[in-house]
């Protein structure tokens, strides 16, 4: 391949947002980098493919939304050199009852940052939105500045342009299967790949990105069973009724938006379907990545519902116009995984992954906290104690 005999600083393996994120990081500052992704890239297997992810800054837990703020400016930065946007800027809407717990954690966690957040009564968001949105009379609604769509295929693709611009080797198809400590006077790691050529890469350190497939890579790799469980959940686009398509887009002032409760309903204006509006639910069936069914939701139910109550029938909600799969990678308390893998590894190998359905957002700072980690040791700015392994000690076998 032209490229086994040389040792590269960092091997990122896993070529979506996040691999291809850290990636550029990486190689950006000067330092010679190789990025293989076990599919061709920007698949559809995976995370990281589609036209929307939704960022947002209304989070329950604060030092989430320190990190959205963060990752808005290293968004920007990389389209500022790529020379074109990934990242479309709408504010971002929050509904549910009253007293939820999260939506009030997440109001007090605006307030305490002194981030620009407007809590609305029922009456007020029928106000603002012009009858487009109506919640119930024990419903309170928040509004939050920072929001915005992000198109994951096209920043996939940016980030892997910039990582080629700055030096970094790209490799697709190329499956790795073990990670091993290198026993010579260079140390570092040897990275094997299931390729008919059988190749090995060497590298000071190593980077896993793996996503839904993270289980399954480290147990192998170290005998760690990490509690990722991957999950096939759909999102769903919706038909905006006649007379009314410019009042669901960006233009049209409409927002990113989640609603608290049951279903747990996501979504974001219409954009890359005209037309159409992206609702979902964040839920899924657990699965084997390797052995999806592509099958379409058990029930939409609840979402048709929800629809037809929220949106004053102006959205189509007999059924969706278009179904789409995806996965999740979950953790048990829906908190990331970051930090080095440990053992005979040691710290050669930093891991990222159980992004839960909410990391896409953070690609860019995940990318700087990675390659702060193999470069430098650490991350520098962004308190990671709550990513770490450790919190998983209940698992004999972390």
């Amino acid at each position: 391949m032209g490229y086994t005999g040389q040792k590269f600083d960092v091997i990122v393996i896993g070529g979506g947002v996040m691999g291809s994120a850290t990636a550029y990081s990486v190689a950006k500052r000067g330092h010679t980098t190789l990025l293989l992704e076990q599919f061709d890239f920007l698949h559809h297997r995976g995370s990281s493919h589609g036209e929307s992810r939704t960022i947002r800054t209304s989070y329950s837990k604060s030092f989430y939304s320190q990190m959205v703020v963060e990752a808005a400016q290293l968004w920007e930065e990389a389209e500022s050199e790529a020379g074109y946007k990934v990242y479309h800027k709408t504010p971002q809407f929050d509904m549910g009852p009253s007293d939820s717990k999260s939506l009030r954690c997440a109001i007090a966690n605006c307030e305490s940052s002194s981030m620009t957040c407007q809590v609305l009564d029922h009456a007020q968001v029928s106000d603002h939105f012009s009858g487009k949105i109506t919640v119930p009379d024990d419903w309170i609604g928040v509004l939050t500045e920072l929001g915005g769509v992000i198109k994951p295929t096209k920043a996939v693709s940016m980030f892997q342009t910039l990582a080629l611009q700055h030096g970094a080797v790209l490799m697709d198809n190329m499956e790795v299967i073990n990670i091993c400590k290198k026993d010579d006077d260079d140390g570092g790691v040897a990275v094997y790949t299931s390729n008919r050529n059988g190749d090995k890469f060497c590298g000071k350190k190593c980077v896993v990105t793996v996503g839904a497939w993270m289980q399954k890579l480290v147990k192998s790799v170290s005998g760690l069973s990490l509690p990722i469980q991957p999950r096939e959940t759909y999102i769903c686009y919706w038909k905006i009724k006649d007379g009314h398509h410019g009042d669901f887009t960006i233009e049209g002032g409409f927002p990113t938006f989640s609603s608290y409760g049951e279903p747990h309903v996501f979504g974001t204006p219409a954009l890359e379907f005209p037309g159409l509006i992206k609702i979902g639910v964040h839920e899924g069936n657990t699965c084997d990545p390797d052995k999806r069914t592509w099958g379409p939701p058990v029930s939409l139910e609840p979402i048709k519902r929800w629809i037809e109550e929220r949106f004053s029938g102006l959205i189509e909600s007999t059924a969706p116009a278009v179904i789409q799969s995806c996965m999740y990678s979950m953790t048990p308390d829906e908190d990331f995984v970051i930090d080095f893998l440990g053992g005979e590894l040691g710290t050669d190998v930093a891991i990222a992954g159980g992004f839960s359905g909410h990391g896409f957002k953070m690609a860019p700072l995940v990318g700087r906290i990675l390659a702060d980690m193999t470069l430098h040791g650490e991350a520098n700015g962004v308190d990671l104690r709550h990513f770490k392994l450790a919190r998983f000690e209940g698992n004999s076998n972390i």
